[in-house]
């Protein structure tokens, strides 16, 4: 089971920061998330980057048990 944890507009998304997930890899565990979180979550994860413990991952990475899947929207902001 994978540590998926959300963070901005995803989290808003699935109404959670965590949540622990089954799969072996990072495709398993996005797509049981949508099937817990819904459509709106689907639209959001169209945008974010997905970290599996710190490293950019693709969607065929393997996810071991306690490993920490983490989807990243975009950032903007700052001053200009």
């Amino acid at each position: 089971m994978a540590q998926l944890r959300l963070f901005a507009s995803a989290r808003e998304a699935a109404g959670c920061s965590r949540e622990v997930i089954p799969g072996n890899t990072v495709s398993q565990v996005v797509t049981e998330a949508i099937s817990r979180f819904g459509a709106d979550f689907e639209r959001v994860l169209a945008t974010c980057r997905i970290w599996v413990n710190g490293e950019v991952a693709e969607m065929d990475a393997k996810v071991n048990d306690n490993d920490e899947v983490a989807i990243l929207p975009p950032v903007s902001g700052g001053d200009q």
